[in-house]
């Protein structure tokens, strides 16, 4: 329970529907005290947020503290993928390696069958009767994205009473239930990087690994120079502290410290090399699916196969800004087959 008003109108459906609940916040990070903008899902307040909610509800709750494990498997990555010139994806590390871990071992702990959260995704079983992971009803919340690595072990496990409402319904039914926190606003930002300046944040963090380097062309040639490959990601085109005279992207970070840019089809990649990933059970390669290859992309049809320690996504039409250090989830309409880090784009 984050306070917010998704987790706290599913813990209020669990309620109504006459399961023994009990609320879990996990501490995962603190904000200086100067900091203007808090997000929401990692502080002290978020805590004492879903505490009143669980009061409301008139069920027990407990707070965890995993601010070191968050920032061991969360904000470190985050930090060192940036300084390596890859695009990280913090919300599907955290989902894998301390919420959705942390919750079974919590609900293990506590005596308890299952996990609910408030993401919007949906499960339904397959024609074995085995549980699958779906997209949600609400296509614009969809987070199936991000729990794409539950096993059908996990989502046996897995309650998620959001996937079939659509979020204005949730916002409403907060608010007729007098939900405390019915009027929070949504989040926008990474839980720990509530301002949105990444690069400032990974600066603080970083020591004296930030270097400034080359920004070249296609070709190679030289022009201009950049403070740090943190501040760029694969298809940006604003800020890139250059003046061509005509619209520029960056098609590549090396780790060395040179940007490269070029126009907007060189932005573009047919096929893409992930490692293995996390995939569901009845899954074989190759498959044909939709593969989407960021959280906001909405997906483009493609081939997928292993070739040796590696997967390589053919797709059959280009893909814009395909990034090293984001994940590729792979559908198969609605259902989530699985998904693994890219590693390079061509």
């Amino acid at each position: 329970m984050s306070g917010g008003v998704d987790s706290s109108v599913a813990a209020a459906r669990l309620v109504d529907d006459g399961f023994d609940v009990v609320g879990v916040t996990l501490h995962l990070w603190d904000y200086p005290d100067e900091t203007p903008e808090k997000s929401r899902c990692c502080a002290p307040e978020d805590i004492h947020d879903a505490r009143l909610v669980a009061d409301h509800l008139g069920i027990p709750h407990y707070a965890f503290d995993r601010r070191e494990l968050f920032r061991a498997r969360v904000v470190d990555p985050f930090v060192e993928a940036y300084l390596e010139g890859r695009t990280p994806s913090p919300c599907v590390w955290c989902n894998r390696t301390v919420k959705m871990h942390e919750l079974f071992e919590i609900a293990d702990r506590l005596g308890a069958a299952k996990v609910a959260t408030g993401h919007y995704a949906r499960i339904e079983r397959d024609g074995e009767g085995r549980a699958r992971l779906h997209r949600a009803r609400d296509d614009h919340k969809d987070q199936s994205y991000f729990l794409h690595m539950l096993s059908t072990e996990q989502l046996e496990r897995v309650s998620l009473p959001l996937g079939e409402t659509v979020k204005d319904e949730v916002r409403a039914e907060a608010v007729a239930r007098e939900l405390p926190g019915a009027d929070k606003g949504e989040s926008q930002e990474l839980c720990f990087v509530a301002s949105g300046d990444y690069a400032a944040f990974v600066e603080e963090r970083a020591q004296d690994r930030v270097r400034p380097g080359p920004i070249v062309d296609e070709t190679g040639r030289r022009l201009g120079d950049h403070e740090g490959i943190h501040r760029y990601t694969v298809g940006q085109r604003r800020g890139l502290g250059i003046a061509l005279g005509r619209p520029a992207f960056v098609t590549q970070i090396d780790a060395d410290g040179t940007v490269t840019v070029g126009d907007a089809e060189d932005i573009a990649s047919r096929e893409a090399r992930l490692d293995l990933g996390t995939w569901s059970d009845d899954v074989r390669f190759p498959l044909a699916a939709t593969v989407q290859v960021r959280a906001r992309h909405r997906g483009a049809p493609a081939r997928v196969e292993r070739r040796d320690d590696e997967l390589v996504v053919a797709f059959e039409e280009p893909v814009r800004a395909v990034s090293p250090g984001q994940i590729a989830v792979a559908y198969d309409g609605d259902r989530v087959l699985g998904g693994a880090t890219i590693l390079s784009a061509s």
